[in-house]
């Protein structure tokens, strides 16, 4: 166990002192946190510039009059005595942006309305554009029809599902797209870091075999204590660098209210917080807010370091088994890496699947099978999963760790000292089978 240790101090120490660790550590949550701002910045903006929108309307559609959008800060002129043609020629030197034309049209018929423009029109613009003038053909044809408008609105369902998740502390507001970003993102990492991590695990054993460190090493410590060791290491420098991502990132989280006041605003205003969001937007920031508070945010923290660490320590001794077996050659590498990628990929795509229908059997699947159940169970773990499912899922993961660890080790006591041989997966399997 001391030279356990002590493999797994030089592992870690070797890297966490090298200064890409330190500058990817502290580089990456900066970036994504600028980001954010930049987010936060573009949408709580207001839009300074307006547009000035002339308008002939030739079926009198709008009967000289616009029921306006709201967040629609365009200043909109009819124009009288004037043709399309005549005026699409000199709308630009009158100060118009942009030149509606309505022609006449009957009811039944759908009118084939034009928005002259210098260059590409703002999709919001024409959005907001196209409300209006449905809105009055609408109109329009109720009274053809002779519905009262008025009364037609009172009758009209526009209703929206409310979410109501019935917990022990009472009930709670959930919000289904942001259960569904959660475990896609959550799914995402543990892919990202299961890739990232294991792959340095093949690159650090391939470097110490290259150097022929590994013979001072092997004359000191068995072959098994050193994979250990560096998987063990290896895997402490990836939880260092994300706690150290996690600290910062709810740190500079603390700081963005400072350079933005305007978002508290935001947050205890509600008339303000949908002002910048699309009419048939999902919500405001107190909902989605109140939505975080629905989903079971400490499980789904302990399940992702379990799944994270497992998962690492899973892959992490196949890919030192790889390492082990191969030299120099980049496209040897490669060769014997696929396999081991195919799950990893196979998991990403079943996830994707998993957090749009997370009870299909393709996705309980996914969550069970100990290859792909890191990715997968985290793209179904917001939206409620079984007991029974998660432990079997977490003992499977485990035991199928402790059986791959000691497969590894096989190869690895044997691939770590053979130089100047192509190993192929069948002599890699004698490995495994012979005794001694």
């Amino acid at each position: 166990m001391n030279k356990i240790r002590l493999i797994i101090e030089r592992e870690y120490l070797t890297r966490v002192k090298r200064k890409s660790f330190l500058i990817t550590t502290l580089v990456v949550p900066i970036i994504i946190m600028a980001f954010y701002a930049i987010m936060i910045a573009v949408s709580i903006s207001g839009d300074t510039k307006t547009q000035s929108i002339a308008i002939i309307d030739d079926a009198n559609l709008l009967d000289g009059k616009l029921e306006m959008i709201k967040n629609d800060k365009s200043i909109y002129h009819f124009i009288q005595d004037e043709s399309e043609q005549s005026f699409k020629s000199k709308y630009k030197q009158e100060g118009y942006q942009l030149f509606l034309y309505i022609p006449q049209f009957h009811d039944s018929t759908l009118p084939r309305i034009k928005l002259h423009s210098q260059a590409s029109v703002n999709l919001i613009v024409k959005s907001n554009l196209e409300k209006i003038i449905n809105r009055a053909i609408e109109n329009k044809r109720l009274k053809a029809a002779k519905i009262n408008p008025e009364l037609y609105k009172s009758i009209k369902a526009e209703t929206e599902i409310e979410n109501i998740i019935d917990s022990r502390k009472g009930e709670k507001k959930g919000i289904a797209m942001l259960a569904y970003a959660v475990s896609f993102i959550a799914g995402i990492l543990i892919y990202m870091i299961l890739l990232i991590y294991g792959t340095m695990v093949m690159r650090g054993v391939m470097e110490e075999k290259t150097n022929r460190i590994a013979e001072v090493i092997v004359s000191s410590a068995k072959p098994f204590e050193l994979m250990l060791g560096k998987i063990v290491g290896i895997g402490a420098v990836g939880l260092t660098q994300f706690a150290i991502w996690v600290v910062l990132m709810l740190f500079l989280q603390l700081m963005i209210p400072l350079f933005f006041p305007e978002l508290f605003q935001h947050l205890s205003d509600p008339a303000l917080a949908t002002a910048s969001l699309p009419e048939t937007g999902a919500g405001t920031m107190a909902e989605i807010i109140e939505g975080f508070r629905s989903l079971p945010l400490m499980l789904i923290l302990f399940s992702f370091v379990f799944y994270f660490l497992a998962g690492y320590l899973l892959y992490a001794a196949l890919f030192a088994a790889i390492g082990s077996a191969v030299s120099e050659d980049q496209q040897e590498a490669q060769q014997l890496i696929f396999p081991v990628m195919m799950p990893l990929i196979l998991g990403f795509v079943m996830m994707a699947k998993a957090v749009n229908d997370p009870d299909s059997s393709i996705a309980v699947f996914g969550s069970l099978f100990p290859l792909t159940s890191p990715i997968v169970m985290m793209g179904r773990i917001t939206y409620g999963v079984p007991w029974w499912q998660l432990i079997l899922s977490m003992a499977l993961l485990v035991i199928t760790f402790l059986f791959f660890t000691w497969m590894a080790a096989k190869i690895y006591r044997t691939g770590i000292l053979l130089y100047g041989k192509k190993v192929t997966w069948k002599e890699m399997w004698k490995w495994l089978v012979k005794k001694g």
